[in-house]
């Protein structure tokens, strides 16, 4: 369940704001007037949420490999790759 907080507790209450960000793992929403104004979460959080975003992309760019038909390498070629790499 989303944490909702109006923006007053962001200036009257920053540590309690910032504990549950990085207790819970989630951004807490900021409203002002009753309307969502803003999303504030830990940098722990914030960081997980690009890493995942990246994976996204390069599975989706994955994809876009395979139905262009492109089949990658087979394990044996891979492994003679991986021996000359070492040296």
């Amino acid at each position: 369940m989303p944490v909702i907080r109006p923006i007053s507790d962001l200036r009257n209450k920053t540590p309690e704001i910032s504990r549950l960000c990085h207790d819970s793992g989630e951004p807490v929403f900021i409203t002002k007037n009753g309307e969502s104004e803003l999303v504030v979460m830990s940098a722990a959080a914030y960081e997980r949420d690009q890493a995942r975003l990246k994976l996204y992309e390069l599975l989706n760019a994955a994809e876009e490999d395979v139905r262009h038909g492109d089949r990658g390498i087979s394990v044996k070629r891979l492994a003679a790759l991986l021996r000359e790499a070492r040296g």
